[in-house]
């Protein structure tokens, strides 16, 4: 069995995670090859001491790996993405955070939920992605033009609302007078969109949902539309620019700029563990049921 590892560092609560998975593979003989800023910090730190072989983009992610392994939170998982690409590779996500609805694998349960790994005891949830073509093209975005969570205007140097002109499949739907404009996949559903409001929609929902930021007209409420929408977008403002963020990742953009937004033609696997499905977690990071008063 062949493994891609990459992750990121949480002060000392993330050394005992990375060492039980180390030793793990290690004593199961899986082949591990390490992100290489992530190996490089785990020398730093004396987490591991051995040499592995390493990879630094995802032009060296192919079939021949099983899956990678995401040591993290939600954040982490959706960087490790950018690397997947449409590699197929799935992630398998190993919560070294706080609450986060990818990283299902806790701490606690590593050694368990990794043996069915090894017994490939595991199912694959197909993720839907979001992609984003700008008229005129910007440079920043050219290169990793899709977001795994949600796609966000919002205003950029101003306490003023900007306002959105959103058009679904060339039909105008509405101009949105508000903060901003999210756009969410079912993934995404339980991050920033649900924070505003929005809301949850299983894994496997072929929708989306548009959810607006603080909207100055309360009748605007969140709408959830199908994944086959093709979504137009022109933002106005006071300022010149405002904002674009995929993800964790942002960049500005002009006034009058028009955003696409459709769904890219390849999907991001996750790795689902039995006992770990998106239910349970729901319902665990929810804390749905716990309110002694039902």
């Amino acid at each position: 069995m062949k493994v891609a590892i990459y992750g990121q560092y949480y002060q000392n609560s993330t050394e005992p995670i990375i060492r039980d998975i180390f030793i793990f593979f290690n004593e199961n003989k899986v082949e591990m090859v390490i992100e290489e800023s992530f190996l490089a910090m785990l020398y730093e730190k004396k987490i591991v001491k051995r040499e592995y072989n390493t990879f630094a983009s995802h032009k060296e992610l192919d079939s021949s790996f099983d899956m990678m392994i995401s040591i993290g939170g939600d954040g982490t998982i959706l960087r490790a993405a950018t690397l997947v690409r449409d590699s197929g590779v799935p992630i398998l996500g190993i919560n070294a955070g706080r609450l986060g609805f990818l990283a299902m694998v806790q701490k606690e349960n590593i050694e368990i939920f990794l043996q069915f790994v090894i017994n490939k005891k595991y199912s694959i949830s197909e993720r839907t992605l979001l992609s984003l073509t700008c008229i005129p093209e910007n440079p920043d975005i050219q290169d990793i033009n899709f977001a795994m969570n949600e796609i966000t205007v919002s205003r950029k140097d101003t306490t003023s609302m900007i306002t959105i002109d959103t058009y679904l499949n060339d039909e105008f739907l509405n101009s949105y007078w508000a903060d901003g404009l999210i756009i969410a996949t079912p993934t995404g559903s339980t991050g920033y969109s649900l924070s505003c409001g929005g809301p949850i929609l299983t894994p496997d929902v072929e929708s989306l949902v548009i959810t607006p930021i603080a909207p100055h007209n309360l009748n605007a409420r969140p709408l959830v539309i199908t994944d086959k929408t093709k979504i137009r977008l022109k933002v106005s403002g006071r300022e010149e620019q405002y904002l674009v963020s995929l993800d964790s990742r942002i960049t500005s953009i002009k006034n009058d700029t028009i955003l696409i937004v459709s769904k890219t033609p390849f999907k991001i696997n996750m790795v689902e563990i039995p006992e770990e499905t998106f239910l349970k977690t729901l319902r665990n990071k929810l804390l749905w049921g716990e309110d002694k008063r039902n």
